[in-house]
């Protein structure tokens, strides 16, 4: 590793660009739906003893927070803070680096009790980053209300970031978007025209995120088709590789700056009871 001296200021712009360059410091944060902690028991912590990420957020724990395995993953080094539900919706996040100011719950709606949305600060070696883990809604069937609520949510989503943009700190929001971006990240974007992931509004409401000014990691990386986190347990759509990228991770500014790599854990969904989900990682200067 090199040596960086106490008098470089660190929070600049310029120098977490240099930082970057030259790959000094590397905090590794991944997103993962995990359709279950209890179906994916032997399937998380052994991609976790590979993949060796800093920190995790999960999505679809599908458990109270009292019968989170919490042991599991505090016996690798994890602080573990979870915001979960009884056997739906349910978010966590996995820390190795210290967590502060944890906030459960997407503001801007009293009224909704589903787990969706997780927050906290996380210390690296350099810089203090807040990560947003969300569950965003499926909104099928279409129309109808869980489709306007997913629209309602993504408002939320949109007023929530331009919060943290006014703060300044570096952010990311990450998570199961259950958006398409593009028709180049599902196999068949035809058979996906009419539904909730992929209809016009809520590709809308995603680009309205982007056009904040934040960056979606994987396409600053990777261009082109055939890039997928998603493959539904059906048709054998995992053995035919249909399937669709719909976990993304999007970089305030401060925090895009940082950027070093973003890739798709790809192979996972071919191991011993996996979730329909694969990992996304990325790995930032912080």
């Amino acid at each position: 590793m090199l040596p960086v001296h106490a008098d470089v200021e660190l929070h600049s712009q310029c120098d977490r660009k240099l930082l970057t360059k030259l790959k000094v410091y590397g905090m590794k944060i991944a997103t993962f739906n995990i359709n279950g902690i209890k179906a994916r028991i032997d399937a998380l912590p052994r991609w976790l003893d590979v993949a060796n990420p800093d920190v995790v957020l999960l999505q679809e724990i599908k458990s109270i927070d009292e019968n989170f395995p919490t042991e599991i993953f505090e016996d690798r080094g994890y602080n573990v803070e979870t915001h979960g539900q009884k056997s739906f919706n349910g978010v966590a996040i996995l820390s190795k680096l210290p967590l502060e100011d944890v906030t459960r719950g997407l503001p801007g709606d009293i009224a909704d009790e589903q787990a969706r949305f997780i927050e906290a600060t996380v210390i690296g070696d350099v810089e203090a980053v807040r990560v947003c883990g969300l569950y965003l809604p499926n909104g099928n069937p279409v129309p109808g209300p869980k489709y306007d609520y997913k629209l309602a949510w993504m408002e939320r989503l949109h007023a929530r970031a331009k919060s943290l943009l006014a703060s300044e700190i570096p952010f990311l929001m990450t998570g199961d978007y259950n958006i398409i971006p593009q028709a180049e990240d599902a196999k068949q974007p035809e058979s996906w025209r009419e539904d909730a992931l992929f209809r016009l509004e809520s590709r809308t409401a995603f680009r309205r995120l982007l056009n904040l000014g934040l960056t979606e990691a994987f396409r600053a990386r990777t261009s082109g088709p055939g890039h997928y986190s998603f493959w539904d347990y059906q048709a054998g759509s995992w053995n035919r590789d249909i399937g669709i990228r719909i976990d993304h991770f999007l970089l305030s500014p401060a925090c895009a700056d940082m950027l070093l790599e973003c890739n798709i854990d790809k192979s996972v969904r071919g191991e011993e009871k996996p979730s329909d989900h694969v990992p996304v990682w990325i790995e930032i200067a912080a």
